[in-house]
């Protein structure tokens, strides 16, 4: 479907399901369709998403860079420690969700190889189908060594990366009005997406101290996917590792009494607003993510955590300085940006796991905050 129609349909679509569910639809429900709805949702249609910023991307309708569009030295800087772990866990297999573009697939396959690492199958697993395309354009030159997966298999083995999906993952919002704790949902008023508050027994994990409102998020849908991955690792025979690199914050800070606002921010034409219910299907809507609550579930499952780090400690660790040394200018000055606290060297943060005995992952071999968790 062109991408001019796209949002009309899904309108259309999400009031459906709110008419089919009493009037009133849960906000991860509401975030599930916007992102997720077959050939409609903003990662299931033909727009584009990833782009660098000022450029002709922009034209072409990118909304928003990852570090792998930044520059290729953040793959090649990651690929040391997914070398380091596939020699751990004795796997040959990576796993990638979430792939964007492809091109952190592209910059991980070749780096290894450089580095004379064998990989024998670099799964992805993504949602959208436009997506996929371009992935595979991107990586024609790995040939049969790419392979796309729409379910997980009953036990995996290998070294899983993900770069950006665990804030994509819809969440409740919770909000508290007067001192009432109430899930915010979304109706349809007059044609028009609103919001509109309901008495709950959802709290967030931790108390948040103080009377003032307060509006923030909790992340079941995050909690059910590390619970499924780490099962899926633990299940097989020689299980592996995951390394998850994104914005958020432990648990005391995530619902600190001053973070009143929640996180839920949209981003269309490298801006970003606050405004998830406003052109549905044709931009992006993320939340920061809980770094707490996933490793708990990922230890419920039997993963044991190798480390939590900020991105620009974790790159340093992983020898991005050394990197920078041969790069061109264009590459140091986007590379800083990863590790810059300004930038997205502190937001970002790397956690990790692995199955079985913990062992010294060399990104987290300074600078380890797994006790803040």
């Amino acid at each position: 479907m062109p991408p001019a129609l796209a949002a009309p349909v899904l309108q259309t679509h999400i009031e459906a399901a709110i008419k089919n569910n009493g009037g009133w639809l849960p906000f991860d429900r509401f975030m599930d369709m916007a992102l997720y709805a077959p050939g409609l949702g903003y990662y299931a249609n033909d727009l584009r998403k990833f782009g660098l910023f000022p450029s002709e991307d922009v034209a072409s309708g990118s909304d928003f860079v990852t570090a792998p569009e930044l520059t290729p030295l953040f793959g090649q800087t990651l690929a040391k420690q997914v070398a380091q772990a596939l020699q751990q866990t004795q796997t040959t297999e990576i796993w990638e969700f979430g792939a964007g573009s492809g091109v952190l697939a592209l910059q991980l396959l070749s780096a290894l190889e450089q580095l004379g690492q064998s990989v024998t199958c670099y799964t992805i697993v993504d949602l959208s189908g436009s997506l996929r395309q371009r992935q595979q354009e991107t990586l024609a030159v790995f040939g049969d060594k790419v392979r796309w997966a729409s379910e997980l298999p009953d036990a995996m083995q290998g070294v899983v990366v993900g770069n950006e999906v665990l804030d994509a993952m819809p969440v409740k919002l919770l909000a508290r009005v007067k001192g009432t704790w109430y899930e915010r949902g979304v109706i349809n008023k007059d044609g028009q997406f609103d919001w509109q508050d309901r008495l709950t027994e959802l709290r967030p994990p931790l108390e948040v101290m103080g009377e003032h409102d307060y509006l923030t998020e909790i992340h079941p849908q995050a909690e059910a996917f590390m619970r499924t991955l780490a099962h899926k690792l633990t299940s097989s025979e020689r299980g592996g590792a995951a390394f998850f690199i994104d914005y958020g914050f432990p648990e005391a800070e995530y619902f600190h009494p001053q973070r009143h606002m929640g996180t839920v921010m949209c981003h269309q034409g490298h801006k970003a607003d606050g405004d998830p219910l406003a052109q549905v299907g044709r931009k992006d809507i993320t939340a920061h993510v809980n770094f707490t609550v996933v490793a708990v579930a990922a230890q419920d499952e039997g993963l044991n955590a190798l480390g939590y780090a900020s991105q620009g400690r974790f790159l340093l660790n992983c020898g991005l300085h050394l990197a920078l040394e041969d790069a061109d200018l264009p590459n140091r000055a986007n590379a800083m940006k990863l590790i810059n606290e300004h930038e997205m060297g502190e937001l970002f943060k790397v956690i990790g796991f692995c199955t079985g005995e913990p062992w010294d992952a060399i990104g987290f071999s300074a600078g380890d905050r797994t006790h803040t968790l």
